[in-house]
């Protein structure tokens, strides 16, 4: 009697899939401990009474916030270690007192519970003051901890502290002071100007971001990426101060910066590109106040001569919180090998602006600039028209003006053998 092996050989491969599926190597990796302490981060949600006005995709902004809450809820990575705390939330009354310290730990920041925390936040309904100093104090001691763990502070709120004089800038800068490694980002629900600049304030004052919300997508989708962030820290930008002209421009290195720039101001920075290396740049422009429409940022590459190598330009007509580009700048590698040490070329980037401020709107400080600058291996066979010459002044002309002189000759022989072959 003939047996064949394959019944066999594929309950053995059923069995090992099986296995794999039930224990996989990468889910037994993740259970081990990595050693870095984990992400801590503290939402602080307004629950004060302006949280009932209904504009906010044709709801009131505490249901558009309860419904963010809880997509982002499910969306936290198992490593991040959450809390929630809120401002406004018990208090009703008109003593200022009792109004401004009304901030409490709805949720404690640590190892998150989804469902716990849901039922926690629907039971919030809009109530009193807005104790934004108080509730950031609270929230930094909530994420005390002796560790390096990344710290991060959400607010989101509806509207301008009203507890002063306990200024919510100072306290930010002050928690800036301490040296904690603690960012804070704020998200404005339909801002007004006001609140705008004091919620830009207090995140600039920890390197942290200012987000306008309109609608409640908007407001899920930026809190889920900042609480990613948290888990996924990003580089923190280095301040740096540009130059009126290349010449006097500072020399950076890859990384991230911040600056400033005045409405319809140029700034210049340097950077050394190396032979077989590709500039990548890109610049982002903030609008952290009214602007007029039409409006536009340029980033170019230019030559210590001034002779333009490539540029990146963005316009936009409304309103905006930033607007980027960017460019790159393959450079060919040297075809002499022996040449050890080749030399780098200083290429200029120059980032301008054409934003413009209505009569009433301050124009200082100067508009956030963000200047992100990376080197990587130019490619072998560069895509980029830049690496062939083209698209840099007068290569891209002489390049177009021998094209259109190519394509009339023939044209017009083209067009005399058509006449000849009428005739005959």
């Amino acid at each position: 009697m003939i047996i064949s092996k394959w019944p066999a050989a594929a309950v053995c491969g059923l069995v090992a899939t099986l296995a794999v599926g039930l224990f996989p190597p990468a889910a037994a990796a993740a259970d081990e401990p990595t050693g870095k302490p984990a992400p801590k981060v503290d939402l602080v949600l307004d629950v004060s009474g302006s949280m009932r006005t209904r504009d906010i995709d044709g709801q009131s902004r505490m249901t558009a916030a309860k419904q963010a809450f809880n997509e982002v809820l499910d969306a936290v990575p198992r490593e991040v270690e959450l809390g929630i705390r809120t401002l406004g939330a018990d208090y009703p009354g008109k003593d200022t007192k009792v109004g401004c310290k009304d901030t409490k730990q709805l949720y404690p920041v640590g190892p998150l519970d989804r469902t716990e925390a849901k039922t926690a936040v629907a039971t919030l309904a809009p109530t009193g003051w807005t104790p934004i100093g108080p509730a950031l104090l609270g929230a930094a001691d909530d994420l005390e901890g002796d560790d390096d763990a990344t710290r991060r502070i959400v607010l989101i709120t509806d509207g301008e502290d009203t507890c002063a004089p306990l200024d919510p800038c100072e306290v930010a800068r002050e928690i800036a002071a301490k040296g904690i490694h603690l960012t804070i980002d704020t998200l404005g629900l339909v801002p007004d100007d006001k609140t705008r600049r004091q919620l830009t304030c207090i995140a600039e004052a920890t390197g942290g971001t200012f987000t306008s919300v309109q609608h409640t997508d908007e407001l899920s989708r930026r809190v889920t990426q900042l609480v990613d962030r948290a888990a996924d820290p990003v580089v923190t930008p280095v301040a740096t101060e540009g130059a009126a002209r290349c010449a006097d421009a500072p020399r950076i290195k890859p990384g991230l910066y911040s600056d400033r720039e005045k409405f319809s101001e140029h700034r210049w920075y340097r950077v050394d590109v190396l032979p077989g290396q590709e500039l990548r740049a890109s610049v982002s422009v903030g609008a952290d106040r009214a602007v007029n429409r039409d409006y536009g940022v340029l980033l170019r590459a230019v030559t210590v001569h001034g002779r333009e190598i490539v540029r990146g330009s963005e316009a936009g007509d409304g309103r905006t919180d930033v607007i980027s580009s960017g460019l790159r700048y393959p450079k060919p590698p040297i075809e002499d090998e022996d040449e050890v040490k080749p030399a780098a070329e200083t290429v200029c980037l120059q980032v301008s602006n054409a934003f413009s401020a209505p009569a009433s709107v301050k124009t200082t400080p100067g508009l956030p600039v963000e200047l992100t600058v990376d080197l990587v291996d130019s490619p072998d066979e560069p895509s980029d028209l830049a690496a062939f010459g083209l698209g840099r002044g007068w290569w891209l002309l002489g390049t177009l003006a021998l094209t259109g002189l190519v394509a009339g000759l023939l044209w017009g022989w083209l067009s005399r053998l058509r006449l000849v072959w009428r005739s005959n």
